[in-house]
């Protein structure tokens, strides 16, 4: 018989929790994901009942309220998709932005002369935007 967790790789069942199923209201913005399944997905989480305490906890964030985190290239995109939140929602949501950067290693591309690939230092920018329902924002 085969032992759970053992030496032979953890043969057993094993729990999965898909961070999917689990409202959150922290919505990290890509320039990959549809732009208009972002934005349906915020609405639905602005919308009374959307965010935190759905699944038998507490809330996190106070109902209709929800953070937008935008990196690199879906700075541009993460306000653009808080602005369309805003302009849905003409007088009923506020934005609270703020900026954010921090420092990764890039590998560079191997040159022709077969030093091969260095890391580089490189900075990146952040953008992070409170979306509240009713002013003022806490």
């Amino acid at each position: 018989p085969a032992e759970r967790g053992g030496a032979r790789g953890g043969v057993g069942p094993r729990l999965e929790v898909s961070m999917a199923t689990v409202p959150s209201p922290d919505v990290f913005v890509t320039a990959r994901t549809d732009f208009r399944a972002q934005l349906r997905r915020c609405q639905r989480l602005l919308a009374p009942g959307g965010v935190g305490g759905s699944r038998g906890g507490p809330p996190v964030v106070p109902p209709g309220e929800l953070r937008l985190h935008g990196l690199g290239l879906a700075v541009p995109r993460t306000i653009n998709l808080a602005l369309q939140l805003q302009a849905g929602a003409p007088g009923a949501l506020r934005l609270h932005a703020s900026t954010s950067s921090g420092e990764g290693l890039e590998e560079e591309e191997e040159e022709e002369d077969g030093d091969g690939a260095s890391p580089r230092l490189r900075h990146n920018s952040a953008i992070h935007i409170r979306v509240c329902r009713e002013a003022p924002c806490a």
